[in-house]
Protein backbone atom coordinates (compact mmCIF):
# COMPACT_ATOMS: atom_id res chain seq x y z
CA UNK A 1 0.00 0.00 0.00
CA UNK A 2 1.84 3.43 -1.32
CA UNK A 3 0.57 5.64 1.33
CA UNK A 4 0.73 9.34 2.14
CA UNK A 5 3.30 9.58 4.84
CA UNK A 6 5.64 12.66 4.26
CA UNK A 7 4.25 13.98 7.98
CA UNK A 8 4.95 17.88 7.97
CA UNK A 9 6.55 17.24 11.53
CA UNK A 10 9.67 19.24 13.05
CA UNK A 11 11.55 15.69 13.42
CA UNK A 12 11.49 12.95 11.02
CA UNK A 13 12.66 9.06 11.18
CA UNK A 14 13.61 6.21 9.54
CA UNK A 15 11.93 2.66 9.27
CA UNK A 16 10.35 0.34 12.41
CA UNK A 17 12.10 -3.41 11.65
CA UNK A 18 9.92 -4.24 8.89
CA UNK A 19 8.09 -1.25 8.51
CA UNK A 20 8.56 1.56 6.36
CA UNK A 21 8.61 4.16 8.73
CA UNK A 22 8.03 6.29 12.02
CA UNK A 23 7.52 10.00 12.78
CA UNK A 24 8.69 11.03 16.07
CA UNK A 25 7.81 14.98 16.41
CA UNK A 26 5.33 14.33 19.13
CA UNK A 27 3.73 18.38 20.29
CA UNK A 28 4.68 17.39 23.82
CA UNK A 29 3.89 19.58 26.95
CA UNK A 30 6.18 20.52 29.65
CA UNK A 31 5.52 17.76 32.75
CA UNK A 32 4.04 18.48 35.52
CA UNK A 33 6.77 19.08 37.67
CA UNK A 34 8.36 21.64 35.08
CA UNK A 35 10.75 18.85 33.25
CA UNK A 36 11.98 19.28 29.51
CA UNK A 37 9.69 18.00 26.93
CA UNK A 38 11.76 15.83 24.48
CA UNK A 39 13.08 17.86 21.76
CA UNK A 40 13.05 21.07 23.86
CA UNK A 41 16.08 23.57 24.32
CA UNK A 42 17.54 22.21 27.55
CA UNK A 43 19.06 24.83 30.22
CA UNK A 44 22.49 24.95 31.07
CA UNK A 45 23.92 25.34 34.73
CA UNK A 46 24.93 28.42 36.04
CA UNK A 47 28.78 28.61 37.15
CA UNK A 48 28.59 26.50 40.03
CA UNK A 49 31.50 28.50 41.93
CA UNK A 50 29.49 29.61 44.56
CA UNK A 51 28.25 26.63 45.83
CA UNK A 52 28.78 24.58 48.90
CA UNK A 53 31.45 22.38 48.31
CA UNK A 54 29.34 19.18 49.72
CA UNK A 55 26.93 19.79 46.11
CA UNK A 56 29.88 19.60 44.38
CA UNK A 57 29.55 16.13 43.13
CA UNK A 58 25.47 15.85 42.50
CA UNK A 59 25.90 19.35 40.62
CA UNK A 60 28.82 17.39 38.42
CA UNK A 61 26.36 14.44 38.07
CA UNK A 62 23.36 16.82 36.88
CA UNK A 63 25.60 18.81 34.37
CA UNK A 64 26.47 15.04 33.13
CA UNK A 65 23.31 13.91 32.33
CA UNK A 66 21.99 17.70 30.61
CA UNK A 67 24.74 17.24 28.38
CA UNK A 68 24.05 13.45 27.43
CA UNK A 69 20.40 14.47 27.25
CA UNK A 70 21.33 16.70 24.64
CA UNK A 71 23.15 13.97 22.98
CA UNK A 72 20.65 11.74 22.83
CA UNK A 73 17.99 14.44 21.99
CA UNK A 74 19.78 15.14 18.83
CA UNK A 75 20.64 12.28 17.67
CA UNK A 76 16.78 11.15 18.37
CA UNK A 77 15.57 14.25 16.04
CA UNK A 78 18.28 13.12 13.41
CA UNK A 79 16.51 9.36 13.48
CA UNK A 80 19.53 7.74 14.81
CA UNK A 81 18.38 5.90 16.96
CA UNK A 82 21.07 3.15 17.69
CA UNK A 83 23.42 6.11 18.33
CA UNK A 84 20.73 7.86 21.01
CA UNK A 85 20.54 4.81 23.23
CA UNK A 86 23.70 4.66 25.02
CA UNK A 87 23.34 8.50 25.82
CA UNK A 88 19.66 8.90 26.70
CA UNK A 89 20.63 5.92 29.23
CA UNK A 90 23.20 8.01 31.06
CA UNK A 91 20.83 10.83 31.28
CA UNK A 92 17.75 9.01 32.83
CA UNK A 93 20.81 9.16 36.00
CA UNK A 94 19.72 12.80 36.06
CA UNK A 95 16.93 13.95 38.07
CA UNK A 96 15.61 16.72 36.31
CA UNK A 97 14.61 15.94 33.19
CA UNK A 98 13.86 12.24 33.95
CA UNK A 99 10.84 12.42 32.01
CA UNK A 100 12.25 13.85 28.66
CA UNK A 101 15.06 11.11 28.59
CA UNK A 102 12.78 8.57 29.46
CA UNK A 103 10.21 9.20 26.69
CA UNK A 104 12.98 9.47 24.09
CA UNK A 105 14.69 6.42 25.17
CA UNK A 106 11.51 4.58 24.57
CA UNK A 107 11.42 6.40 21.10
CA UNK A 108 14.80 5.10 20.20
CA UNK A 109 13.15 1.50 21.38
CA UNK A 110 10.29 1.17 19.23
CA UNK A 111 12.54 2.81 16.33
CA UNK A 112 14.67 0.05 16.80
CA UNK A 113 11.76 -2.58 16.95
CA UNK A 114 12.56 -3.45 20.53
CA UNK A 115 8.94 -2.99 21.62
CA UNK A 116 9.12 -5.29 25.65
CA UNK A 117 11.53 -2.74 25.86
CA UNK A 118 9.67 0.38 25.41
CA UNK A 119 6.46 -0.96 26.31
CA UNK A 120 8.32 -1.46 30.04
CA UNK A 121 9.63 1.81 30.26
CA UNK A 122 5.93 3.58 28.66
CA UNK A 123 4.50 1.76 31.42
CA UNK A 124 6.66 3.00 34.18
CA UNK A 125 6.06 6.71 32.67
CA UNK A 126 2.27 6.04 32.98
CA UNK A 127 2.11 4.74 36.20
CA UNK A 128 4.09 7.34 37.62
CA UNK A 129 1.98 9.71 36.39
CA UNK A 130 2.42 10.81 32.91
CA UNK A 131 -0.32 9.19 31.52
CA UNK A 132 -0.90 11.67 28.53
CA UNK A 133 -1.82 11.45 24.89
CA UNK A 134 1.78 11.82 23.96
CA UNK A 135 2.89 8.48 26.00
CA UNK A 136 -0.17 6.38 25.23
CA UNK A 137 0.29 7.08 21.33
CA UNK A 138 3.75 6.14 21.65
CA UNK A 139 2.83 2.90 23.67
CA UNK A 140 -0.08 1.96 21.24
CA UNK A 141 2.91 2.20 18.72
CA UNK A 142 5.09 -0.17 20.47
CA UNK A 143 2.35 -2.64 21.45
CA UNK A 144 1.56 -2.87 18.05
CA UNK A 145 5.19 -4.10 17.13
CA UNK A 146 4.63 -6.32 20.20
CA UNK A 147 1.63 -7.93 18.15
CA UNK A 148 -0.86 -6.53 21.08
CA UNK A 149 -3.45 -5.03 18.95
CA UNK A 150 -5.61 -4.78 21.87
CA UNK A 151 -3.47 -3.16 24.41
CA UNK A 152 -2.45 -0.98 21.01
CA UNK A 153 -6.62 0.17 20.70
CA UNK A 154 -6.69 0.82 24.41
CA UNK A 155 -4.37 3.18 24.59
CA UNK A 156 -5.30 5.33 21.42
CA UNK A 157 -8.79 5.57 22.98
CA UNK A 158 -7.28 6.99 26.39
CA UNK A 159 -5.42 8.82 24.30
CA UNK A 160 -8.43 9.93 22.43
CA UNK A 161 -10.41 10.71 25.95
CA UNK A 162 -7.18 13.15 26.71
CA UNK A 163 -6.48 14.76 23.05
CA UNK A 164 -9.64 14.10 21.15
CA UNK A 165 -8.71 16.75 18.52
CA UNK A 166 -5.23 15.65 17.92
CA UNK A 167 -5.18 14.40 14.16
CA UNK A 168 -1.53 13.57 14.20
CA UNK A 169 -2.63 10.95 17.48
CA UNK A 170 -4.35 8.42 15.13
CA UNK A 171 -2.14 8.86 11.54
CA UNK A 172 0.93 7.74 14.11
CA UNK A 173 -0.57 4.90 15.17
CA UNK A 174 -2.48 4.18 11.56
CA UNK A 175 1.05 4.56 10.00
CA UNK A 176 2.12 1.90 12.71
CA UNK A 177 -0.66 -0.69 11.90
CA UNK A 178 0.15 0.00 7.80
CA UNK A 179 3.89 -0.90 8.87
CA UNK A 180 3.24 -4.28 10.50
CA UNK A 181 0.26 -5.12 7.72
CA UNK A 182 -2.32 -5.11 10.34
CA UNK A 183 -5.17 -3.48 8.69
CA UNK A 184 -8.48 -4.19 10.42
CA UNK A 185 -6.45 -2.40 13.67
CA UNK A 186 -5.52 0.79 11.15
CA UNK A 187 -9.05 0.73 10.28
CA UNK A 188 -10.29 1.00 13.90
CA UNK A 189 -7.76 3.73 14.91
CA UNK A 190 -9.07 5.83 11.90
CA UNK A 191 -12.37 5.26 12.74
CA UNK A 192 -11.84 6.69 16.22
CA UNK A 193 -10.36 9.72 14.87
CA UNK A 194 -13.18 10.15 12.42
CA UNK A 195 -15.45 10.44 15.40
CA UNK A 196 -13.82 13.07 16.51
CA UNK A 197 -12.69 14.63 13.56
CA UNK A 198 -15.46 13.94 10.84
CA UNK A 199 -13.84 16.40 8.54
CA UNK A 200 -10.47 15.32 8.05
CA UNK A 201 -9.67 14.91 4.54
CA UNK A 202 -6.73 12.74 5.76
CA UNK A 203 -8.18 10.11 8.01
CA UNK A 204 -10.45 9.89 5.27
CA UNK A 205 -8.25 9.03 2.90
CA UNK A 206 -6.24 6.62 5.33
CA UNK A 207 -9.44 4.89 6.17
CA UNK A 208 -9.63 4.13 2.22
CA UNK A 209 -6.28 3.22 1.80
CA UNK A 210 -6.89 0.17 4.77
CA UNK A 211 -10.28 -0.71 3.54
CA UNK A 212 -8.21 -1.18 -0.32
CA UNK A 213 -6.07 -3.66 1.64
CA UNK A 214 -9.02 -5.80 3.08
CA UNK A 215 -10.34 -5.99 -0.36
CA UNK A 216 -13.12 -3.07 0.02
CA UNK A 217 -12.89 -0.99 -2.66
CA UNK A 218 -16.51 -0.30 -2.77
CA UNK A 219 -16.78 0.90 0.27
CA UNK A 220 -13.50 3.00 0.14
CA UNK A 221 -14.35 4.81 -2.35
CA UNK A 222 -16.52 7.12 -0.90
CA UNK A 223 -13.51 8.14 1.19
CA UNK A 224 -11.59 9.07 -1.35
CA UNK A 225 -14.28 11.22 -2.64
CA UNK A 226 -14.60 12.74 0.30
CA UNK A 227 -10.83 13.18 0.90
CA UNK A 228 -10.62 14.85 -2.41
CA UNK A 229 -13.78 17.04 -1.62
CA UNK A 230 -12.45 18.00 1.79
CA UNK A 231 -8.93 18.65 0.60
CA UNK A 232 -8.56 20.07 -3.34
CA UNK A 233 -5.73 20.65 -4.21
CA UNK A 234 -3.85 19.63 -1.41
CA UNK A 235 -1.41 16.87 -1.62
CA UNK A 236 -3.93 14.31 0.24
CA UNK A 237 -6.00 15.60 -2.71
CA UNK A 238 -4.15 14.98 -4.79
CA UNK A 239 -3.10 11.50 -3.40
CA UNK A 240 -6.39 10.07 -3.04
CA UNK A 241 -7.95 10.88 -6.39
CA UNK A 242 -4.72 9.42 -7.68
CA UNK A 243 -5.20 6.24 -5.75
CA UNK A 244 -9.09 6.06 -6.82
CA UNK A 245 -8.48 5.80 -10.47
CA UNK A 246 -5.58 3.46 -10.26
CA UNK A 247 -7.74 1.46 -7.87
CA UNK A 248 -10.77 1.61 -10.51
CA UNK A 249 -8.38 1.23 -13.39
CA UNK A 250 -8.50 4.43 -14.77
CA UNK A 251 -4.89 4.61 -15.95
CA UNK A 252 -4.83 7.95 -17.49
CA UNK A 253 -6.98 9.68 -15.15
CA UNK A 254 -4.49 8.44 -12.50
CA UNK A 255 -1.27 9.39 -15.20
CA UNK A 256 -2.89 12.90 -15.31
CA UNK A 257 -3.49 13.59 -11.61
CA UNK A 258 -0.28 12.22 -10.63
CA UNK A 259 1.33 14.16 -13.28
CA UNK A 260 -0.48 17.57 -11.94
CA UNK A 261 0.31 16.92 -8.16
CA UNK A 262 3.64 16.29 -8.67
CA UNK A 263 4.04 19.41 -10.87
CA UNK A 264 2.41 21.43 -8.37
CA UNK A 265 4.94 20.64 -6.18
CA UNK A 266 3.85 17.54 -4.05
CA UNK A 267 6.57 15.15 -4.78
CA UNK A 268 6.76 12.58 -1.91
CA UNK A 269 7.33 9.28 -2.20
CA UNK A 270 3.92 7.79 -2.71
CA UNK A 271 2.37 10.17 -5.37
CA UNK A 272 5.70 9.39 -7.28
CA UNK A 273 5.18 5.55 -6.70
CA UNK A 274 1.73 5.79 -8.20
CA UNK A 275 2.66 7.89 -11.22
CA UNK A 276 5.39 5.44 -11.66
CA UNK A 277 2.97 2.77 -11.69
CA UNK A 278 0.32 3.57 -13.67
CA UNK A 279 2.69 4.77 -16.51
CA UNK A 280 4.00 1.28 -16.40
CA UNK A 281 0.49 -0.24 -16.56
CA UNK A 282 -0.48 2.23 -19.77
CA UNK A 283 1.71 -0.45 -21.45
CA UNK A 284 5.04 1.84 -22.17
CA UNK A 285 8.65 0.15 -23.37
CA UNK A 286 11.56 1.20 -22.56
CA UNK A 287 12.94 3.59 -24.84
CA UNK A 288 9.80 5.88 -24.90
CA UNK A 289 9.77 8.72 -23.00
CA UNK A 290 7.12 7.84 -20.49
CA UNK A 291 9.34 5.03 -19.56
CA UNK A 292 11.82 7.62 -18.60
CA UNK A 293 9.67 8.96 -17.09
CA UNK A 294 8.28 6.24 -14.80
CA UNK A 295 11.73 5.08 -14.15
CA UNK A 296 12.97 8.73 -13.10
CA UNK A 297 9.74 8.71 -10.52
CA UNK A 298 10.33 5.23 -9.24
CA UNK A 299 13.74 5.78 -8.07
CA UNK A 300 13.03 9.76 -6.31
CA UNK A 301 10.16 6.99 -4.51
CA UNK A 302 12.94 4.51 -3.46
CA UNK A 303 15.42 7.17 -2.62
CA UNK A 304 12.71 9.50 -0.64
CA UNK A 305 11.31 5.81 1.36
CA UNK A 306 13.45 3.00 1.04
CA UNK A 307 11.16 0.70 3.01
CA UNK A 308 8.07 1.13 0.90
CA UNK A 309 7.19 -2.37 -0.60
CA UNK A 310 4.98 -0.94 -3.46
CA UNK A 311 7.60 1.21 -4.64
CA UNK A 312 10.16 -1.63 -4.83
CA UNK A 313 8.28 -3.68 -6.71
CA UNK A 314 7.56 -1.16 -8.80
CA UNK A 315 10.67 -0.28 -9.65
CA UNK A 316 11.56 -3.82 -9.72
CA UNK A 317 9.09 -4.37 -12.57
CA UNK A 318 10.78 -1.66 -14.38
CA UNK A 319 14.31 -2.91 -14.44
CA UNK A 320 12.97 -6.05 -15.34
CA UNK A 321 11.22 -4.71 -18.22
CA UNK A 322 14.26 -3.12 -19.07
CA UNK A 323 16.45 -6.28 -18.86
CA UNK A 324 18.30 -4.87 -15.76
CA UNK A 325 18.04 -8.17 -14.07
CA UNK A 326 20.58 -7.91 -10.86
CA UNK A 327 18.70 -4.82 -10.38
CA UNK A 328 15.54 -5.62 -10.31
CA UNK A 329 16.32 -8.90 -8.39
CA UNK A 330 17.77 -6.82 -5.95
CA UNK A 331 14.92 -4.78 -5.54
CA UNK A 332 11.89 -7.12 -5.66
CA UNK A 333 13.75 -9.38 -3.18
CA UNK A 334 13.34 -5.83 -0.58
CA UNK A 335 10.34 -5.83 -1.54
CA UNK A 336 9.72 -9.54 -0.22
CA UNK A 337 11.75 -9.27 2.89
CA UNK A 338 9.63 -6.09 3.45
CA UNK A 339 6.00 -7.34 2.95
CA UNK A 340 6.20 -11.34 2.43
CA UNK A 341 2.82 -11.20 1.81
CA UNK A 342 2.87 -9.37 -1.88
CA UNK A 343 1.71 -11.90 -4.93
CA UNK A 344 3.11 -9.56 -6.94
CA UNK A 345 6.43 -9.65 -5.86
CA UNK A 346 6.91 -13.34 -6.58
CA UNK A 347 5.40 -13.21 -9.87
CA UNK A 348 7.97 -11.04 -11.14
CA UNK A 349 10.53 -12.50 -9.30
CA UNK A 350 10.03 -15.74 -10.83
CA UNK A 351 10.19 -13.75 -13.91
CA UNK A 352 13.89 -12.44 -13.34
CA UNK A 353 15.50 -15.41 -11.93
CA UNK A 354 14.28 -17.40 -14.79
CA UNK A 355 15.89 -14.71 -17.07
CA UNK A 356 18.77 -15.02 -15.05
CA UNK A 357 19.36 -18.50 -15.04
CA UNK A 358 18.49 -19.14 -11.79
CA UNK A 359 15.93 -22.06 -12.05
CA UNK A 360 15.52 -23.57 -8.93
CA UNK A 361 14.80 -19.57 -7.39
CA UNK A 362 12.27 -19.43 -10.34
CA UNK A 363 10.75 -22.07 -8.69
CA UNK A 364 11.20 -21.48 -5.06
CA UNK A 365 8.82 -17.88 -5.94
CA UNK A 366 6.57 -19.80 -8.44
CA UNK A 367 5.40 -22.06 -5.73
CA UNK A 368 5.27 -19.03 -2.72
CA UNK A 369 2.50 -17.27 -5.49
CA UNK A 370 0.84 -20.32 -5.67
CA UNK A 371 0.62 -20.85 -1.86
CA UNK A 372 -0.45 -17.11 -1.50
CA UNK A 373 -2.73 -17.37 -4.07
CA UNK A 374 -4.37 -20.47 -2.35
CA UNK A 375 -4.94 -18.82 0.39
CA UNK A 376 -6.27 -15.56 -1.15
CA UNK A 377 -8.93 -17.56 -2.72
CA UNK A 378 -9.48 -18.89 0.58
CA UNK A 379 -10.33 -16.04 1.92
CA UNK A 380 -12.49 -14.56 -0.32
CA UNK A 381 -14.24 -18.06 -0.62
CA UNK A 382 -15.34 -18.01 3.30
CA UNK A 383 -15.86 -14.14 2.82
CA UNK A 384 -19.55 -13.17 3.34
CA UNK A 385 -20.68 -11.29 0.23
CA UNK A 386 -19.53 -10.15 -2.12
CA UNK A 387 -15.51 -8.69 -2.08
CA UNK A 388 -13.75 -7.36 -4.99
CA UNK A 389 -10.11 -8.18 -5.06
CA UNK A 390 -8.33 -4.78 -4.24
CA UNK A 391 -5.35 -3.00 -5.98
CA UNK A 392 -3.16 -3.92 -3.79
CA UNK A 393 -3.49 -7.83 -4.52
CA UNK A 394 -2.58 -7.20 -8.20
CA UNK A 395 1.15 -7.01 -9.57
CA UNK A 396 2.18 -4.03 -11.59
CA UNK A 397 3.44 -6.24 -14.52
CA UNK A 398 0.01 -7.85 -16.12
CA UNK A 399 1.99 -10.69 -17.94
CA UNK A 400 2.29 -14.42 -16.67
CA UNK A 401 5.87 -15.77 -15.54
CA UNK A 402 6.90 -18.18 -17.69
CA UNK A 403 7.37 -22.15 -16.03
CA UNK A 404 10.81 -22.53 -15.22
CA UNK A 405 12.13 -25.61 -17.10
CA UNK A 406 14.75 -28.22 -15.51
Amino acid sequence: MTRMNSRSHALATSCLGAMARLVIGFALSSSSNGQAAPGQQIPVHQSQASQPDGRDAVLSTQESAEEELRKGTALTSQGSFTDAIPHLLIARKGEVYEYAANFNLALCYVGTSQFKEAIQILSHLRGGGHDGADVENLLAQAYIGNEQPQEALASVQKAAAVSPQNEKLYTFVADACEDHNDYALGLKVVDIGLRNLPQSARLHYERAMFLTQLDELDQAKPDFELAGKLAPGSEIGYLASAHQELFEGDISEAIRTARDGVKRGYENHALLTVLGEALLRSGVSPGQPEFVEAQAALEKAVTQLPNDPSAQIALGSLYLMAGRLEDAIAHLEKARRLDPSKPSVYASLAKAYQRHGDMQQAKDALRALEKLNREQAGRIGSAPGDRKLGYAGRGVAEEEPATPHP
